[in-house]
């Protein structure tokens, strides 16, 4: 039987008051739930003798900012316009944890001759003592959720030093296995891929595409997006770190990243270099900076955008001149000299051993990488027939009618197609890259044949080079010196094959 409420006060005069409930998820998991701190807080107005106008429903809402929430702003506003005078609360924790806010609400019901009233401290703001012990209860408030908060980030961080799984998702591309983050057999090799994709195409659209007609798909069975690809190649684990508690929760999609000292970190096996991830994030990086920016159509020259002034204006070949000019400063080098000296280099770069072992090494780990890849590719095609397999079963023993058969079959028809024309090709570069895979010592053997033949070279073959092992030129301004940057990310087989085409292209 509902116990009733107790009797009201004929003494005290009528006052229109609002109940605020905001009751954290803890609370409501020890029985203290929503309805129950209203019934109390009825029960209390109706022996003052209170009016209870409005209820204020903040129940499950964090206490850390709550005044941009919409409750909290339909309360202040019947504060301002006079429809409540009094605000009840189970306890002052309940109503905000930011001393800051707390002052701020004070503030406000005071202004309006309101008054806030706390069950559990018997607080009145009515007077210069509740107000003294207002504020001393508020910071006592503020201090407590810091203090649960270096709790929190100390359990993080220990949890990340021990190995243990933290909190969150499990990235993409890899798996929580015996207290460590270890890389999915089947997904790693497809996020390898986003990399490569889009270091060579630099268009998140163009990666996911790409990835979707392989017959990739996300882990939930989607197709892929250029957002879900852009936040991987963001992702720190890809590096070998990974991350949590990074970003405090906001309105929709935006997040704020949260002070560096609050992160909790472990490692984890890298998908791709730091040095591959890093040129992949600037160029996001520049996009974001820059949207009106895409990559425009295929130069034409053999050095055409890797050319730069020292002054750092890009480069050129006019209409009528053979020279690469700046526009800034009038700086020029002709074509023919510029490509003399680039030959020049590529011959000092492969008889460079240290440097020839370091980049025969990338193109071994990168025939690897196309093994493991191909193998990935093959279960996906297993996993969908098994797919096609039971639906069809599923049909035959009746639980799927024929009408609907076509809806369960055909999205997987369609994607084992996709699979299986993409398999050949897979298949293919496998093969090319074990071709293209020589060792140093043959390498070197074949440095002066590069040299040598390298004006047989068809121009279209020559910028396929030059861009795979080229960051920049830089033309120094009143003096004949050239400085060349090789990319440290330069995809190896055409750093220690490009010989081979020259040597072919001789004969």
């Amino acid at each position: 039987m509902k116990t009733p409420a107790p009797a009201a006060n004929p003494s005290s005069s009528t006052v229109p008051v609002g109940i605020w409930i905001r009751v954290s998820t803890d609370q409501q998991a020890q029985g203290e739930s929503p309805a129950h701190h209203l019934e109390r807080a009825r029960h209390y107005a109706a022996s003052r003798g209170w009016e209870v106008r409005e209820v204020y429903d903040l129940a499950g809402v964090s206490g850390k900012a709550v005044l941009d929430h919409p409750e909290a702003k339909r309360m202040l506003r019947d504060i301002e316009r006079g429809h409540i005078k009094s605000l009840i609360f189970s306890k002052l924790a309940r109503l905000a944890r930011n001393t800051r806010e707390l002052l701020e609400v004070a503030e406000k019901f005071k202004a309006k001759g309101a008054n806030l009233v706390s069950l559990q401290e018997t607080l009145d703001t009515s007077t210069p003592a509740g107000m003294l012990f207002f504020t001393i209860i508020s910071a006592m408030a503020e201090w407590e959720r810091a203090e649960i908060g270096d709790r929190i980030r100390a359990s993080i961080l220990i949890r990340a030093k021990m190995g243990k799984p933290l909190s969150g998702k499990t990235p993409y591309g890899y798996v929580w296995k015996d207290k460590k983050l270890i890389q999915h057999p089947a997904e790693a090799p497809v996020r390898k891929l986003m990399y490569e994709l889009f270091l060579k195409h630099k268009r998140l659209g163009t990666v996911a595409r790409l990835i979707n007609e392989m017959g990739y798909r996300t882990r939930t069975g989607c197709e892929w997006k250029d957002v879900t690809v852009g936040r991987l190649i963001t992702d720190w684990t890809a590096k070998g770190i990974y991350r949590i508690n990074v970003y405090k929760g906001g309105n929709g999609w935006r997040h704020e990243i949260k002070d560096e000292s609050e992160w909790g970190m472990t490692t984890c096996e890298p998908l791709v270099s730091e040095t591959a991830w890093n040129e992949a994030n600037q160029m996001l990086e520049q996009r974001r900076s820059s949207p009106t920016k895409r990559p425009g159509p295929k130069p034409v020259h053999l050095f055409a955008g890797l050319v730069q002034c020292e002054c750092g204006k890009k480069m050129y070949v006019g209409p009528n001149t053979p020279k690469y000019v700046c526009t800034a400063c009038r700086n020029k080098i002709p074509m023919r000299d510029l490509e003399e000296v680039f030959v020049e280099e590529i011959r000092d770069l492969f008889s460079n051993k240290t440097r020839l072992h370091h980049q025969i090494e990338q193109a071994q780990q990168n025939l690897r990488n196309k093994e493991q890849l191909l193998a990935t590719h093959r279960q996906e095609i297993d996993k969908v027939r098994d797919e096609m397999a039971k639906t069809h079963r599923l049909y035959l023993d009746g639980h799927i009618a024929l009408a609907d058969f076509g809806n369960y079959h055909q999205p997987l028809s369609d994607r084992l197609t996709q699979l299986q024309t993409e398999l050949p090709k897979l298949e293919a570069e496998l093969d090319y890259h074990r071709i293209r895979t020589v060792s140093a010592d043959a390498v070197q053997v074949e440095a002066d044949t590069l040299y040598k033949n390298w004006p047989q070279l068809p121009d279209e073959n020559k910028r396929r080079i030059i861009e795979g092992i080229v960051e920049r030129i830089e033309i120094k301004q009143g003096r004949p010196e050239i400085e060349i940057t090789f990319s440290s990310t330069a995809p190896s087989e055409d750093m220690t094959t490009s010989q081979q085409n020259l040597r072919l292209a001789g004969n």
